[in-house]
Formats: structure tokens, C-alpha cells, sequence
């Protein structure tokens, strides 16, 4: 009997601790108006032909604001901003002194940026992707959010939560690409400026507008 009750009350642990998890993800999504944090992103290749996977990591700051805008300023190993002003999703290659542009209701959908930066709309959220909570790994909560409509290169995501504090993204590709961006340093609610979110092509950049 007193193992019985012990194996119930683990199952019920773990089932708490799943639907935490989700409840972490649906206040950030209704609280967190705006945010800002450093970033580390480590993206993992498939491996191909008997090789083994190749990683390549990133590094910068990341910034949003509640609805539909917000900025990754890559600073390592290459320069690299990507911006979202509401209307348009701007790409710019330091390097190449390229800019690219596109429309941002045609990229975004279901994408990360819908789960960091998008209106609160809870529903929404659950029209566009199927929720399920998963085991608590690496000192996280998990959820992974799957796009109900297979329409971009998004597999699936897996969103960390330290409490209800966003500390990762877990995303996987249609190609079997990964890439875990962490965060570090998230401050909420704190005031980011509207011009964090204002992107003007450099003089002389080669701009090119993508479909």
C-alpha cells in the first residue's frame, strides 16, 4: 500500500509540475510586455554523410516589446541585426553591408518570435500551436509548442522556463537543424525604448526585398 501511494504521489508531482510549466509560458505571454536579456545561441547541423554534427555558437542581446516587435543584435562571432518593427522584418549583414527586407505578417506566423513577442492572445496562441508539457531537464520547466499548420521550416520548439522566468528556446527545423538559444540576464517590463525597434538600412548598404 505505502508503495502504491508513493508511485501515486510521484505521478502527481510530475502531473503538477507539467501543467506549471504550461502556466509558466501562458503568464509570460500575458505579463511580459516588453524584455531584455543577453543571449548565447549554439546551432547544431544534421550530421551528413558519416560525419559528425557540426555547432557553430553566437552571441549577443535580445530585445522585445509586446505587439509583434523585437531585436537580435548579434555581436559574435559576426555582427548580425535582425529587426521587427511591426510591419516589416529587416536583416542586416554588417559584413556584406546587405540589408535584407521583408513583409512581417509573411514570416513571423508560427515561429518563435509569435511565442516571445506576439499580442497576448492565449487563444491565438493555442489556435496556432499544440502545447504539451514535457519533463523538467536541465534545472528547467518545458513546454513544446508545435505549429498546428505545417506552412514554414518549423518542426517544433521547445520553450525553458526558471520559474516564470524565459531562460531558453529549443528549436528544431524541418531539416533537423537545432538551435538552443539561451537567455541570460532577462529583465522584464523594463522600459525598453521604442527606437530599439527602428531600423534605418546604412548608407550604402545593397538592400534587397525578399518575398
Amino acid at each position: 500500500m505505502k508503495k502504491l501511494f508513493a508511485a501515486f504521489a510521484l505521478t502527481a508531482l510530475a502531473a503538477a509540475a507539467h501543467a506549471g510549466a504550461i502556466e509558466s509560458l501562458e503568464n509570460f505571454i500575458r505579463t511580459a510586455k516588453s524584455g531584455h536579456a543577453d543571449f548565447t545561441q549554439v546551432i547544431t547541423a544534421p550530421p551528413k554523410n558519416g560525419e559528425a554534427s557540426r555547432t557553430k555558437t553566437s552571441t549577443g542581446t535580445f530585445d522585445f516589446q509586446r505587439p509583434n516587435r523585437f531585436r537580435f543584435e548579434y555581436r559574435k562571432p559576426f555582427e548580425q541585426t535582425i529587426v521587427a518593427d511591426g510591419q516589416t522584418l529587416w536583416l542586416h549583414d554588417k559584413d556584406l553591408n546587405q540589408v535584407t527586407q521583408r513583409k512581417q505578417a509573411k514570416v513571423l506566423g508560427s515561429t518563435p518570435a509569435a511565442l516571445i513577442a506576439a499580442s497576448p492572445d492565449l487563444e491565438t496562441l493555442k489556435k496556432d500551436f499544440d502545447l504539451q508539457a514535457l519533463p523538467d531537464r536541465d534545472g528547467m520547466q518545458w513546454v513544446q509548442a508545435t505549429p498546428r499548420v505545417k506552412e514554414g521550416q518549423l518542426a517544433n520548439m521547445k520553450v525553458g522556463f526558471r520559474g516564470d522566468q524565459l531562460a531558453a528556446l529549443d528549436i528544431l527545423d524541418s531539416f533537423g537543424q537545432r538551435s538552443l538559444i539561451t537567455f541570460s540576464g532577462m529583465q522584464v517590463n523594463a522600459g525598453v525604448s521604442a527606437d530599439a525597434f527602428r531600423f534605418q538600412p546604412p548608407k550604402g548598404a545593397d538592400v534587397v526585398q525578399s518575398p
